[in-house]
């Protein structure tokens, strides 16, 4: 039991429960205890690609983490909220709204490397206590600002000449990048104040809602649905770099975690598989050396 559920994770889940879901049908399904985890957390108020890992695949949810991450959101003008999102209270107010010309002239400011100050409401720790923590506690939380890639950022569909109420964006981002902050941002260029109402993740890493299913259909493996038609295969979360194959002699090797040299092949990384086309590990090769980031025993 090692691979990929990709879930669609639906709004007023959270990450740690979509994982306990995972867990208990994969249990109820016969095949007892089995290491899972999540590869990148979405708020409940969140919704879309949820990357889950099952066996040996938890080994690569750090490089999923790590990974770029596409969004589409929307912005309410008008009104910022102390979470940045439609659960938090009011905080303040503006009767500003920005045409849809003001919008797109502002887009190209955030693209790129930016520096942003993460939400109060976030998971950071602040002198060892989570931020959301210390804000619910009414303590003012200071976060230091970070420097984030914006890859793309544009308009969903939405064509209006008049001041608009809402917008919705879709944006390719770097790991570490908060939406929340982002739309606050691009509020304040736009001189009024907003705050997320939806957000939907339609890819994490290589993962995109073409590969998500729905709670449901999770559900169902728990009832007895076979479990190889929902459960990607652990290269699924691999087809973003390129394999490297090796030969029997070259695969022992990797196995027993030595360093290899005279591989013919450009510095990177790599998943080295076998004549079987079984990954054996995540590699890297670096001036002339081949050595293992992370086994798998498959």
């Amino acid at each position: 039991m090692n691979g990929w559920i990709i879930l669609d994770k639906p709004i007023g889940l959270g990450s740690t429960q979509a994982v306990a879901a995972v867990k208990r049908n994969l249990r109820e399904a016969g095949f007892g205890k089995v290491k899972v985890g999540h590869g990148g957390t979405l708020d409940p108020l969140a919704t879309g690609v949820l990357p889950i890992a099952i066996g040996e695949a938890t080994k690569l949810c750090g490089r999923m983490l790590d990974a770029s991450k596409v969004y589409d959101f929307t912005i309410k003008f008008g009104e910022e909220t102390a979470g940045l999102d439609a659960e938090g209270e009011v905080v303040a107010t503006s009767d500003i709204r920005p045409t849809m010309a003001q919008i797109e002239a502002v887009l190209p400011n955030f693209t790129g490397a930016i520096e942003q100050i993460p939400p109060a409401y976030s998971a950071i720790k602040v002198d060892g206590k989570r931020a959301y923590d210390r804000a619910r506690a009414g303590e003012v939380v200071e976060i230091a600002a970070r420097q984030v890639t914006i890859y793309a950022l544009s308009v969903f569909e939405q064509e209006s000449k008049a001041a608009i109420e809402e917008v919705t964006l879709s944006v390719h981002v770097s790991k570490g990048t908060y939406i929340r902050s982002l739309a606050r941002d691009i509020s304040h260029a736009l001189g009024t104040l907003g705050h997320v109402t939806m957000l939907r993740r339609t890819k994490a890493g290589p993962f995109t809602l073409d590969h998500a299913i729905s709670l449901d259909k999770l559900n169902e493996i728990g009832k007895g649905a076979p479990a190889k038609d929902i459960i990607l295969p652990l290269e699924a979360g691999l087809v973003d770099i390129p394999a490297l194959d090796l030969s029997p002699d070259a695969a022992k090797a990797i196995q027993q975690g030595r360093v290899l040299t005279g591989i013919a092949t450009k510095d990177g990384l790599y998943w080295a598989r076998d004549a079987e086309m079984r990954a054996l590990a995540l590699v890297e090769h670096i001036d002339g050396e081949l050595r293992t980031v992370r086994g798998f025993n498959l």
